[in-house]
């Protein structure tokens, strides 16, 4: 297949249940892309997409339940011993500042970027509002082809 430009993952959360629960895993997450590479964990919350340098990356999260709120609070790419990566590797969104209005996430693919290493990801996700609405899971990757 061809190179793409862009690689696609959408992330497909069960509000209700992630909220009930405590945790986007037990079934809670889903996260898929549209790789042009071999990329492992579909339909799990340990999805690890291949990615190229220079590619964007998109990241877009959807309710089971369309009329519930899930939005993206934050992703961050985490280092080695599971901890926030340094500073300048966190992504910004492409929101224009709007508080919680984060449906789509963007970042590009650093050109030094070690192929075959799983470069794992904190994904944050603010669900309704209060003080347990926001979950993360730090079990999904990107990983050069």
């Amino acid at each position: 297949m061809a190179y793409q430009p862009q690689v696609n993952i959408i992330a497909v959360v069960d509000v209700m249940g992630a909220l009930s629960g405590g945790t986007l895993l037990n079934g809670n997450l889903c996260m898929m892309d549209n790789s042009s590479d071999d990329s492992s964990g579909q339909g799990t919350p340990h999805l690890c997409t291949s990615v190229r340098p220079g590619q964007v990356v998109q990241w877009t999260v959807l309710a089971v339940d369309l009329q519930t709120p899930v939005e993206i609070k934050n992703i961050t790419f985490l280092g080695q011993n599971g901890d926030e990566a340094v500073p300048g590797e966190r992504l910004s969104s492409d929101s224009d500042g709007d508080a919680l209005d984060l449906a789509h996430w963007a970042g590009m693919v650093p050109p030094d970027l070690t192929p075959g290493t799983p470069h794992k990801y904190r994904l944050e996700l603010q669900m309704y509002e209060g003080a347990h609405s926001v979950l993360h899971i730090d079990s999904p990757a990107l990983m050069g082809a």
